[in-house]
């Protein structure tokens, strides 16, 4: 087992390794930007180091200085939670070169399911269903406009390299098409350093399952159950739940046992989240594999009882598996609110500022992952999420009542949040009847529900 981790990121996450390394009987070292030098994380941590200015590409991005202080604070492995360079197949190589282990997957396994058309080739090779589409990147508008023709509209362009809904464009007709390669083509170089996109089949009114995958590096591999991610606004997930009013014990079998597949196929190992698009009539497909812990992994916990991320740091330690696929058993129901420093009622414009006022709800069945207080100052540079809010309930409808009970309990102040969308759709008939697509958020704020 490890001795000492750095966490190579900020807020909620940083301090959900934290908790999950002092319960394992393992230091930590926290890093932080000069605006996070009295961030929570900070002073729960072992020990701390400064490792540049308020911008992501001077401090959590920037790879010298986090190795820097990997080296100078004697750690023997580097966690690096959910975005930033959780993905980054580089940073990985270079904690290995250093003899620092990666507390991930390896810098191949990486390489291999962010690259979205060579996962795509890979799992369709596994015998996993894909989405019809280009399965090279389009070079051209003449590509494009045949690869549309072929597979008929409405289509949707893609980033080969991309994640986080940028990059990509849904487009009903020739004209919209030949617009959109050239932006999401700008778009991916500027965000991912590459400019490949291609061109795929666009799923209408789909749900956005994904399974929860652990792999050890002896070869065992297995799955968690679903989590529900349909509630989402420009491809950024909301709210989660687990497990789908739309999955039942046969189609989650089926589909879990894929997900296990393209693990194994990448040779994968540690956490990993395979996501698929369910569509209207109970196909479904695979979209990409995430190569890190997700935002929305507590719904997984709280109804497995299974800690995700002590799991990943076994897994990186050399240990094999603490259960197997049989022992597997999800209970009770989950929903996870991402509560967001954004004004739902001005296009989701960011809210930063400090807050004055903080109180955060409790009671049973209620988590609460933050990183926020009374006086904390929320920073403009980095990422709106504030805090998670998770509830469970024995079934969906004890956990939405529960969740509308946290709901009203929690004061942030006087920032915008997203709390009061959260209220809008825990009162949605539609909602509670889990008849939910991916454009829901859309037809709620336009009034159509």
């Amino acid at each position: 087992m490890f001795s000492k981790i750095l966490i190579a990121n900020r807020g909620e996450i940083a301090i959900r390794v934290i908790r999950a390394c002092k319960e394992l009987g393992i230091r930590t070292v926290a890093v932080y930007s000069e605006v996070d030098r009295s961030s929570l994380h900070v002073r729960l941590a072992d020990e701390a180091v400064c490792i540049g200015g308020p911008k992501a590409e001077q401090s959590y991005l920037n790879i010298p200085a986090l190795v820097s202080a990997a080296e100078i604070t004697d750690v023997d492995g580097i966690h690096p939670g959910y975005g930033f360079l959780s993905q980054n197949a580089h940073f990985a190589e270079i904690c290995d070169s250093c003899k620092i282990t990666f507390i991930g997957p390896s810098a191949a396994s990486i390489r291999l399911m962010g690259d979205k058309l060579a996962a795509k080739d890979l799992v369709r090779k596994a015998g996993i269903p894909i989405i019809p589409g280009s399965m090279a990147a389009v070079q051209n508008k003449e590509e494009a406009l045949k690869t549309a023709r072929r597979i008929q509209y409405p289509v949707i362009v893609k980033a080969a390299g991309g994640g986080g809904g940028r990059g990509m464009r849904v487009c009903h007709n020739d004209v919209r098409l030949i617009s959109a390669l050239t932006t999401c083509q700008t778009e991916a170089e500027a965000n991912f350093g590459n400019r490949d996109v291609f061109v795929e089949k666009y799923i209408e009114e789909p749900r956005h399952i994904e399974f929860q995958v652990l792999a050890d590096q002896a070869g065992h591999t297995l799955h968690l159950g679903e989590r529900d991610c349909t509630i989402q606004r420009r491809h950024q997930k909301l709210i989660e739940e687990a497990p789908s009013t739309a999955v039942d014990a046969k189609l989650r079998r089926k589909m879990g046992e894929l997900a296990v597949r393209a693990a194994k196929a990448a040779n994968y190992v540690s956490a990993g989240t395979v996501e698929f698009l369910l569509d209207r009539d109970g196909d479904f497909f695979f979209i990409e594999m995430n190569t890190r812990i997700q935002v929305e992994h507590p719904v997984t916990e709280v109804v497995t009882g299974v800690d995700l991320i002590k799991e990943q740091i076994r897994i990186a330690a050399g240990e094999t598996l603490s259960l197997k696929q049989d022992d597997v058993a999800l209970t009770g129901h989950a929903i996870e609110c991402r509560i967001n420093a954004e004004d739902p009622a001005n296009d989701f414009s960011p809210s930063p500022g400090r807050i004055t006022a903080y109180y955060q709800p409790g009671g049973q069945g209620v988590r609460v992952d933050t990183h926020v207080c009374a006086g904390y100052d929320v920073p403009p540079y980095y990422d709106s999420l504030l805090a998670k809010l998770i509830t469970w309930g024995d079934n969906r409808e004890a956990a939405i009542r529960v969740m509308q009970r946290a709901l009203d309990e929690y004061v942030l102040e006087p920032i915008r949040t997203t709390i009061p969308l959260y209220k809008q759709i825990f009162s949605d008939p539609t909602f509670w009847r889990g008849q939910l697509t991916t454009d829901y958020i859309e037809r709620l704020l336009e009034g159509t529900e």
